[in-house]
């Protein structure tokens, strides 16, 4: 036998013995799963395996993280059989219809976690390789910055920040693609130095934008920005070199990262405390992808062979989530992808919840229309490992009917006296608490920086009702509804409690609240011993839901954001120089477009009104900006107001603070490991401050009403 046969035979025998391994682990999950236990024996089982990830997670070790899925399958498993095999008697009909449903929004959560757990098993955290020594070596990039309504002055930092990009001028162009056909936009891209593409119509909005601009530019790759979206410097020499090294890698994603709150941050006051969404996603999410190549390009901070992209036809227009059915198509034909967990670019969250909550009904909708015209399970080309990333990924949108049913289902018995889980209370605790348990404590343990436990059941609940309907219109007929552009940078001028959004949930809390009233009387009056357990059980299931609610009714308490220029931590040297040529050495505390927080080394008042001029330094270069002291705070420092800037200043000062790049990188996953019980005193306080928002925005509704009512009379 050859060397090459031996090798060869090695593979095989390497492969043999995965699967071999993968069959004995199922097959002992499976048994585990089925054996019968009476409740006592189920208890003991739960506290031991309890006990087992208690001590296993105080390991640094990923066998671990792989271990505690491993007993959280199982337990998992375990309830799942038993709900199957041992809680589905017949009893009326109406058992049968409210048991069932919530049979199946359990089954889908279990599916879920199986599929998270797969897609996340061992994240590959991806580094950087860098790129030819020889400048010449390096290959034409064209960046694209498509547009269409948003504000200028937010496309033109984007504009100014790729413009400073650390690449060779004769390899770089920079297009703006200008949906909207602004004539000042097209005069501000002249002065620029940057090139100016538009179209004659608005055909397939984002995609059809870049599929008209692919057939003007020529370069061998194409970086894309959304036009809100800030690349630092070093984007491209970060970025390319994964590219330059694998000719059949088709796409290389970067993080989405946003320096402004979103109005779940902002309206609960977690900014910078809690990870967002979007931190499990490009945190660890898009890492555990790229162990799979199944990287999903997310339509901005990205940078894509114009090669493989031509062949796949462009970015697909079928549907409103362009960018990862493009990466779906690019993997059917063989090409790879890669995700570098390094953020290279930041840009600005929606301002407002309900802009949010229709920007995710959009990519809830795209996700379905995937699913239902180009279905990765059984999509051409695609290997297994990435089958199941898609689906999960396109499962996870699927969220709201089962999402309501979980916070609807205690209310079957406490108003209806429905059994939809045909079992005691008590066993029903010791099957179903063990799953629960070993889930989030499996969770903590692999997601604990990037996500909140119970955060995301706050996040999920309040996006639930309105990705329902969207998701279930795509699955029935991929066409119906449009793209709409996810407005940024405006304004929400004052505060209110916003009650269109809030609607179905305020619905949701009456009905808890009226079974929990229902619950509680038929406990003072009394009943037999099965049935006080079963009411308790349904009790604190409608609390914990109440207490869900109530967060969420806080998301709708819009808190008032008037900054045109949101404030970016920074602390760099800077020198101000004042009226009468005296040079004060300060540090930087943070930064806008509008305006800059400085505090000087030592002491120097100075006067509101104050003409200065601030002298940035960078990589070995100075400019001074013109501006006026609007406050001096003392020790907290002085608050300087722009004056306005020429173009190339205005350069200067992106390519100073945010075109850095270790900018970006120091704001990324600061975030504390979550726990349980810091989650939980987290979600409990916004749920109190949600329930008091409610109460003002009801006394204050009565008393217009009445003042409007009084009005009446006298007219």
């Amino acid at each position: 036998m050859g060397l090459g046969d031996k090798r060869e035979g090695s593979v095989v025998g390497g492969k043999l013995a995965t699967a071999a391994l993968w069959v004995a682990g199922l097959a002992l999950v499976g048994f585990v799963a089925s054996v019968p236990l009476d409740v006592k024996q189920q208890f003991v089982l739960s506290a031991a395996v309890f006990v087992a990830a208690l001590l296993l997670r105080r390991s640094s070790s990923r066998l671990v993280v792989l271990a505690l899925m491993g007993l959280s399958l199982t337990m998992s498993t375990r309830y799942i059989w038993w709900r199957l095999t041992r809680t589905m008697d017949v009893g009326t009909p109406l058992d049968l219809v409210l048991g069932s449903g919530l049979l199946v929004a359990e089954l889908y959560a279990f599916l879920v976690l199986v599929l998270g757990y797969f897609q996340v098993a061992w994240p590959l955290n991806r580094r950087p390789v860098p790129l030819p020594q020889d400048q010449s070596q390096w290959p034409t990039v064209d960046v694209f910055i498509p547009t269409y309504n948003e504000p200028l002055a937010v496309v033109r930092t984007t504009v100014l920040a790729a413009s400073v990009l650390d690449w060779p001028e004769d390899k770089l162009n920079i297009y703006v693609l200008d949906d909207g056909r602004r004539e000042g936009l097209r005069e501000f891209c002249e002065q620029a130095g940057v090139h100016y593409l538009t179209r004659t119509n608005n055909s397939h909005a984002k995609a059809g934008n870049i599929n008209a601009a692919l057939k003007k530019t020529s370069g061998e790759f194409v970086a894309i920005f959304d036009c809100d979206h800030m690349p630092s410097r070093s984007f491209l020499q970060v970025a390319m070199g994964w590219l330059v090294r694998d000719p059949k890698l088709a796409v290389v994603q970067t993080p989405h990262y946003f320096f402004s709150p979103d109005p779940f941050e902002r309206n609960l006051g977690t900014f910078g405390k809690v990870p967002n969404e979007g931190h499990l996603f490009y945190g660890l999410l898009q890492d555990g992808n790229d162990a799979w190549n199944a990287t999903f390009f997310c339509g901005s901070c990205a940078v894509i062979r114009r090669g493989p992209l031509e062949e796949v036809g462009g970015v697909a227009v079928e549907t409103v989530t362009e960018d990862a059915h493009t990466a779906i198509r690019l993997h059917q034909r063989g090409y790879g992808s890669a995700y570098l967990p390094i953020p290279q670019a930041a840009g600005l969250a929606t301002e407002s919840l309900s802009a949010h909550v229709g920007q995710r009904i959009r990519w809830a909708r795209g996700m379905a229309q995937i699913f239902r015209v180009d279905n990765p399970l059984f999509a051409r080309g695609l290997s297994f490992a990435q089958r199941i990333c898609y689906t999960n990924a396109m499962l996870h949108f699927f969220y709201g009917l089962p999402r309501i049913i979980f916070l609807t289902a205690p209310l079957a018995f406490l108003l209806f006296g429905a059994h939809v889980i045909h079992a005691s209370a008590l066993m029903i605790l010791a099957y179903a608490l063990p799953h629960i348990v070993q889930s989030g404590l499996t969770n903590l343990r692999v997601q604990g920086h990037y996500r909140s436990l119970l955060w995301n059941e706050v996040y999920e609940t309040t996006l639930a009702w309105y990705i329902l309907l969207p998701t279930t219109m795509a699955v029935i007929n991929p066409k119906l509804g449009k793209f709409n552009v996810t407005a940024k940078g405006g304004l929400v001028q004052r505060s209110y409690f916003d009650t269109q959004i809030a609607k179905p949930y305020l619905f949701l809390l009456v009905l808890n609240l009226t079974g929990m009233a229902a619950g509680i009387l038929r406990l003072v009056f009394g009943g037999s011993e099965g049935e006080v357990q079963t009411l308790w059980l349904n009790l604190g299931w409608t609390a914990y839901n109440m207490m869900i609610l109530g967060a969420t009714i806080a998301t709708c308490s819009e808190q008032r954001q008037i900054r045109r220029a949101h404030r970016v931590p920074l602390r760099m040297p800077a020198l101000l120089h004042l009226p009468d040529g005296t040079s004060v050495p300060c540090h930087t505390i943070d930064f806008s477009t509008g305006g800059m927080a400085l505090r000087p080394d030592a002491p120097h008042p100075l006067a509101p009104g104050t003409e200065v001029q601030v002298e940035l330094g960078h990589r070995g270069r100075s400019c001074s900006l013109p501006a006026v002291v609007r406050q001096d705070r003392d020790e907290h420092g002085l608050s300087l107001e722009f004056r306005e800037l020429d173009l190339e200043q205005e350069r200067w000062l992106v390519a100073s603070t945010f075109a850095r790049a270790d900018l970006w990188l120091s704001q990324w996953g600061r975030h504390d490991r979550d726990t349980f019980l810091g989650s939980l005193g987290g979600v409990l306080r916004a749920s109190m401050r949600g329930f008091v928002a409610l109460g003002r925005h009801v006394a204050s509704s009565s008393r217009e009403g009445f003042r409007g009512t009084r009005a009446g009379e006298k007219a």
